[in-house]
């Protein structure tokens, strides 16, 4: 059975992705019954969207793969707490948990509610924490 680590460390590759294009290095990739359905990595500057977060693009893509909106028996691991528009998101698919790695303690959805999930949405934080944000710090020192 595969566990958080490497489905958190299959993230890691969509950041990394996400890096070497000049995004935000932030990843995702959700997972229903031990298969990830979909992969996804921020787009934003490459779609030029503000919502085309890694979350949002695994959100859809995920949705299209299992034919509804709802992700009820799925996980989401993503490299950085999630933003409050990607926790609202996550909230309406009815996600059966989120997994991320890297607090985000400017922007991070806990900064601003924690009841924007669905209630039953089970929350696991810290896999691959360090790696997550050491991926975080070196894209904006690049850019600084």
């Amino acid at each position: 059975m595969l566990d958080d680590a490497y489905f958190m460390r299959q993230a890691l590759a969509e950041a990394r992705r996400a890096f070497d294009e000049g995004e935000v290095p932030i990843g995702a990739v959700i997972v229903n019954d031990q298969r990830i359905i979909a992969r996804a990595h921020n787009l934003t500057q490459t779609l030029n969207d503000v919502t085309a977060h890694a979350e949002m693009q695994a959100i859809t893509a995920a949705a299209n793969v299992l034919g509804g909106k709802y992700l009820t028996n799925c996980t989401l691991y993503v490299t950085v707490e999630p933003c409050p528009m990607c926790a609202g998101a996550l909230g309406w698919a009815q996600i059966a948990r989120i997994v991320y790695g890297a607090a985000d303690e400017k922007r991070g959805y806990r900064n601003f509610t924690s009841g924007v999930l669905h209630p039953k949405t089970a929350i696991s934080s810290g896999v691959l924490a360090d790696e997550c944000a050491a991926l975080m710090k070196k894209f904006f020192e690049k850019k600084r």
